[in-house]
């Protein structure tokens, strides 16, 4: 089982909902997750914006644009 950084982790979210880790990678972060009080909280309210984001009609949703600038953002707080 691989382990993760809090940083790392943070990077894999969207790899992790949609299914794209392997088994060791999986493992890891539901390990560093479960364990992990902030990367739990990080996980449930990246899980509760993808799935607001899922309810809007196709016009409402985010460009690719504001979806980075939002990953950014939300790195960046991540790390302070």
């Amino acid at each position: 089982m691989k382990r993760f950084t809090c940083d790392e982790l943070v990077e894999l979210i969207t790899a992790y909902l949609d299914d794209a880790l392997d088994r060791a990678e999986r493992e890891g972060f539901e390990a560093h997750a479960g364990s992990c009080p902030d990367c739990g909280r990080r996980l449930d309210q990246f899980r509760e914006t993808v799935r607001a984001l899922g309810e809007l009609p196709p016009e409402r949703k985010l460009s690719d644009g504001t979806r980075d600038r939002l990953m950014s953002a939300f790195r960046a707080r991540h790390r302070h």
